[in-house]
């Protein structure tokens, strides 16, 4: 038996840039989307001493969308990525043989090989579960969905303990 609590709040959103980059060579171009996350929680024991506080998930997904708001992120782990230099002020990349010069400030490095949907939602589960520590312990399964747009996006699902 599993109960799951299921949070999709109008706060849970951050607009960012990216750009997808494709196994050969090409990419898309640097562009924009307002991203909506979204979760679903697993749990066996709903009992008084195992509440999960809703409260304490929300602000772990609030903080995650506060920090990534309108930033340019970009796949460190892609082997299409070069980061030639990086002195805290001005990023300078190569993104599929194209150069990039940027404000350090504005963007954000990934630790996956792709900004898509589906490694974000994966990204997302991760931070949140690092977040919660000890807090989910109770939990059984995690699913996260990331949305680019109404009706595109995907779900990310792990079991937990």
């Amino acid at each position: 038996m599993t109960y799951w609590l299921e949070l999709s709040r109008e706060d849970f959103k951050f607009s960012c840039a990216h750009m997808t980059i494709f196994p050969d060579g090409s990419k898309e171009r640097l562009h924009g989307h307002n991203y909506q996350v979204s979760l679903r929680v697993g749990l066996k024991d709903v009992s008084f001493q195992n509440l999960v506080p809703f409260s304490d998930i929300k602000k772990a997904v609030r903080n995650f969308c506060l920090d990534f708001k309108e930033y340019l992120l970009i796949q460190e782990k892609n082997p299409l990525v070069d980061i030639v230099s990086d002195d805290g002020k001005v990023l300078e990349v190569h993104v599929c043989g194209v150069r990039y010069v940027l404000p350090r400030n504005e963007v954000k490095l990934l630790p996956l090989d792709n900004i898509t949907v589906e490694c974000l939602a994966s990204y997302v589960a991760e931070m949140l579960l690092a977040k919660l520590g000890d807090k989910a312990k109770v939990l059984t399964d995690l699913q996260v969905s990331v949305h680019e747009s109404p009706g595109q996006g995907a779900t990310f699902s792990t079991q937990c303990n």
